[in-house]
């Protein structure tokens, strides 16, 4: 059963799997069905979500939706203001050029092939997208990276750092020559102001794909903690 991490009246915090899609659908591709079924497997009576963010398909981790659409409106406005905080583990093939440092790019989505470019200038169609990283661990030709996005372009994580010749492992959209069926990319923890009492909220999960497991023990990474 699908994950939840945090429960109250406004909002639902919880760990999208892999292979879902994070909005609604009307299939059985969408986090939508599972997440009414666990809420309901707590005995909450109003299943509903409002989608504040996304998650691609092939990417996990913590997501938070809203329950009402007051809360669902002030989150969406913190999403747009910068105010909801996301961080990653990205596992990278190669090592990064620095342990750590701030990446900053113009970016250009084509929309008819679904991929994004990095581009030398601004024009129409190009908008800016910053990161920040931190190499955590370094096991043979794969990296354990932790990325803090400033921004929250289509394919960001996975662009900005295929054209540092460290494309993510899995990723063959963009440049990776391996066989891993898995992406090695997950929503690692969210922190944001709760949306009718204005505290500040944090939470985390750990990937469970075994793609990341050598390199998170490596890292000496914990289930719910915090480097």
């Amino acid at each position: 059963m699908l994950e939840i991490l945090y429960c109250d009246s406004e909002i639902v915090v919880l760990v999208k799997p892999v292979g879902l899609i994070s909005e609604d659908g009307d299939t059985g591709e969408s986090v939508f069905p599972a997440a009414a079924e666990a809420l309901t497997a707590r005995g909450e009576q109003n299943t509903a979500l409002f989608p504040i963010h996304r998650l691609d398909r092939n990417v996990g981790g913590v997501m938070v939706y809203a329950r009402t659409p007051r809360a669902a409106a002030k989150l969406s406005e913190d999403v747009r203001q910068g105010r909801l905080s996301k961080t990653y583990l990205a596992l990278v093939h190669g090592v990064p050029s620095e342990m750590c440092g701030t990446y900053r790019d113009f970016l250009f989505k084509d929309t008819r092939k679904n991929k994004s470019y990095v581009v030398s200038r601004q024009r129409k169609g190009v908008r800016e997208a910053v990161l920040d990283y931190e190499t955590l661990t370094t096991l043979g030709d794969r990296s354990l990276v932790r990325v803090t996005l400033h921004t929250g372009r289509s394919h960001q994580i996975r662009v900005q750092f295929a054209h540092r010749k460290t494309p993510l492992v899995g990723d063959g959209k963009y440049g990776a020559a391996d066989n891993e069926k898995s992406l090695g990319l997950f929503s690692h923890r969210l922190a944001f102001l709760h949306p009718e009492s204005g505290e500040a909220l944090s939470f985390s999960a750990l990937p469970q794909d075994s793609l990341f497991a050598d390199c998170i023990a490596a890292a000496g990474l914990s289930d719910r903690a915090e480097e």
